[in-house]
């Protein structure tokens, strides 16, 4: 399949694509397998109502200073292009993301410790509404292969720079589903739920970031199956939102701790006052230390209760 367009982009301030496929690749939502960290490969389900949930591929890469973005697939190129700049948090002027590290030397030493990432968003708001449904009380590396299972036997096929590549499945292929093998209790009730509200286009990133954070929430918490842990992943990391923190993240907390030398585990107020340190870049620094309590940890990749616990409060 021949790529179908191809844009240069500056990211303005730090940025390593690097970066972005160490983290996806440790990353289990995403179950990446990219095969190199100068690259990256996405397929999924093109943006907007108007796509017709149209497939789009993108090879990403770093050319000098610039990130190249080659498009694939049925979905016009500009709406691919957009669509992975916000995917890599590229949308975001983060020329000022230093100076939260020169204010903080925690996150300085982050920083330091990670240079050049930004958050790696789901390729939609939707897709990471599934997610959460997916994974809701089971274990997140469970949850991930569901996921992915899913995107292999429901989801469509586009081939990117000679190498086939699975996208998950639009809401229209997921509308009538009945069952499907992981997915137990009322998750594919849910799921049907969700595909209904995404194809009325309320799960569209563009709608999200034009309301306040609180009506944001609000309207997500309004479908079954997403509590506030939920809500705050789908703004954060599937709409993009840049400058939230997500206090209902529980591993956030312990993260702190660990990076801040707490003696006693931060509610989630207090963590929102730490945080206020971090604007306008919260959920970044949030996200690096939710990287660093990983690798530190290994607790997702071992299963541990915590691992089990964050998706319980889903």
């Amino acid at each position: 399949m021949p790529n179908t367009g191809s844009f240069e982009l500056s990211p303005v301030g730090p940025y390593s694509i690097s970066a972005s496929a160490r983290f996806l690749e440790g990353f289990a939502p995403a179950h990446y397998e990219g095969g190199g960290s100068e690259h990256l490969r996405f397929a999924f389900v093109a943006d907007g109502l108007d796509s017709g949930e149209q497939i789009a591929g993108a090879y990403v890469y770093p050319e000098g200073e610039k990130v190249v973005i080659e498009t694939y697939g049925e979905a016009p190129p500009q709406t691919v292009r957009d669509q992975v700049e916000r995917i890599l948090s590229l949308d975001v002027d983060g020329s000022r993301f230093p100076e939260v590290g020169e204010r903080d030397p925690v996150v300085g030493g982050l920083q330091r410790r990670y240079p050049g990432l930004r958050p790696v968003c789901f390729y939609s708001p939707y897709e990471a509404a599934a997610w959460a449904i997916i994974g809701n009380r089971i274990r997140i590396v469970q949850a991930a292969k569901v996921k992915a299972r899913m995107a292999e036997e429901l989801g469509e096929l586009v081939q990117i720079n000679g190498q086939n590549e699975q996208a998950f499945p639009g809401p229209s292929r997921l509308l009538h589903l009945d069952a499907f093998r992981g997915l137990s209790g009322r998750r594919v009730e849910y799921l049907r739920t969700l595909c209904h509200a995404a194809l009325a286009g309320k799960l569209e990133a563009s709608y999200l970031r034009s309301l306040s954070t609180t009506e944001a929430l609000a309207r997500l918490k309004e479908l079954p199956g997403i509590g506030d842990f939920s809500a705050q992943l789908i703004l954060l990391r599937g709409a993009g939102e840049t400058d939230q923190c997500p206090t209902r993240e529980p591993r956030l907390a312990r993260a702190v701790t660990m990076a801040y030398g707490l003696k006693e585990v931060p509610t989630a107020e207090e963590v929102a006052e730490i945080s206020e340190g971090w604007r306008p870049y919260r959920t970044w620094v949030a996200l690096h230390l939710r990287t660093m309590l990983e690798d530190d940890t290994n607790e997702i990749t071992s299963g541990t209760r915590s691992s089990r616990l964050r998706l319980a409060q889903a």
